[in-house]
């Protein structure tokens, strides 16, 4: 097998991480409006726990991405 098709393979399979990424913040998004949605004076509550837990969700989302990229480019 060819370097260059190795690296693309593995670049490749580092990238499945950003589908979970994709399905957890779905999930993360639509559960805060839904609990919002049944008590809304919890909102001041539930907001700071739904940004903390997309800005780690996504954080998830650059290291693959940065994994990705370090397979491809050394």
């Amino acid at each position: 097998m060819d370097i260059g098709a190795a690296k693309m393979i593995g670049a490749g399979l580092a990238t499945i991480a950003l589908l979970g990424v994709g399905l957890a913040l779905g999930n993360l998004f639509s559960s805060l409006i839904s609990a919002i949605a049944r008590n809304p004076s919890a909102k001041n509550d539930l907001m700071p726990v739904g940004l903390l837990g997309f800005a780690l969700t996504e954080s998830i989302a650059l290291l693959a991405f940065i994994v990705a990229m370090l397979i491809l480019f050394s």
